[in-house]
């Protein structure tokens, strides 16, 4: 849905210039919605899926902010393409694609729990595009640096957001 609202917002911004400014009045108040429902008395489980949901709304509502700064005006400039986004294909409604740059790739249906999600920063946003693309074209990816950079984690984090199995070998002595 979030997918949907902003690109019909970058695609309203020619007849209606406030369009992505709307948007993210509206994606601020989904927020706030969930910090009320985050506040209020909910079982652990609950209480670590909204958790999970705020974190990512807020990078949505970040990448709002950036394309309403950046005047983004067509879904086809780089800005919105490299985000990680979610569409149902029309043709088989069953089946959600993710998209990123020039990867499309099948959403898993993965279901690993209401685990924490990462705070997604512009190199975790770089890593994602690599590992996305890699796999698009059918090959695999090794992050590389020094340890204790998040590497592991990232790959973790958008193994979620793929809904994909993710098994991490330590090789190391």
């Amino acid at each position: 849905m979030w997918t949907s609202g902003s690109e019909d917002a970058i695609n309203s911004m020619s007849s209606s210039p406030f369009a992505l400014e709307d948007w993210l009045k509206t994606n601020i108040d989904q927020i706030e919605h969930l910090t009320d429902l985050v506040r209020g008395d909910l079982s652990d489980l609950k209480r670590r899926a909204v958790v999970a949901l705020i974190t990512v709304d807020v990078h949505a509502r970040d990448i709002i902010d950036e394309l309403k700064a950046d005047q983004v005006a067509s879904v086809n400039e780089f800005k919105w393409m490299k985000q990680l986004k979610y569409y149902w294909e029309e043709e088989d409604v069953d089946n959600i694609r993710v998209r990123q740059v020039s990867a499309t790739l099948p959403y898993g249906y993965e279901f690993m729990g209401p685990t924490s999600r990462l705070v997604i920063t512009p190199l975790t946003d770089k890593c994602w595009i690599t590992i996305t693309n890699a796999l698009h074209i059918k090959l695999g990816a090794n992050p590389a640096g020094p340890a204790g950079t998040g590497k592991t984690e990232s790959t973790k984090d958008l193994a979620k957001a793929l809904a994909i199995q993710c098994i991490v070998y330590n090789c190391s002595d």
